[in-house]
């Protein structure tokens, strides 16, 4: 599957009202046929993570959930990312300590971030190829692969110089 750089990095005066429409109409289909509850406020915190395309931090979804729902507190934030992680609509980046949404939730989840150090935006790869080196490598020496983040940080096309 391959993504153009637009695709991966849209510009920053990219109409996103799309981009959410698109994930929670996906959200909301995969969920009912896993038989997986999407609450109101799991589709809210679904919505803020996919208001742009960068990483979005726990405290920065708690600061706008509690603009659209008053008294949200910290736990409530964190089960209904939780519960998007376990279903594959978000991926958290360790890196940064924060949340985007899956642009693949229907497949399989390999965990490989291109991050730009320039805007913060984050795209998602999708190569099995680079999840069957590692898991070659970690044969070979016996490890068992329990996850695999692959999180590489670089310029998107928009922060390169020109």
């Amino acid at each position: 599957m391959t993504t153009t750089p637009a695709a991966a990095f849209p510009n920053p005066g990219h109409d996103h009202d799309h981009c959410v429409a698109t994930a929670v109409a996906r959200a909301e289909a995969l969920c009912l046929a896993r038989g997986a509850r999407l609450t109101g406020l799991r589709r809210q915190v679904l919505e803020l993570v996919w208001e742009s395309h960068g990483p979005i931090g726990a405290y920065d979804l708690l600061e706008r959930l509690r603009g659209l729902r008053g008294g949200a507190a910290p736990p409530t934030v964190y089960r209904a990312l939780d519960f998007l992680i376990d279903q594959g609509l978000v991926h958290r980046i360790a890196r940064l300590n924060a949340f985007v949404g899956c642009d693949h939730p229907d497949a399989p989840h390999q965990g490989q971030f291109l991050i730009c150090t320039g805007c913060g935006t984050a795209a998602e790869l999708v190569e099995p190829e680079i999840a069957r080196a590692i898991d070659r490598q970690a044969q070979a020496l016996g490890f068992r692969v329990e996850s695999r983040i692959v999180e590489v940080t670089g310029l998107c096309p928009r922060c390169q110089p020109a």
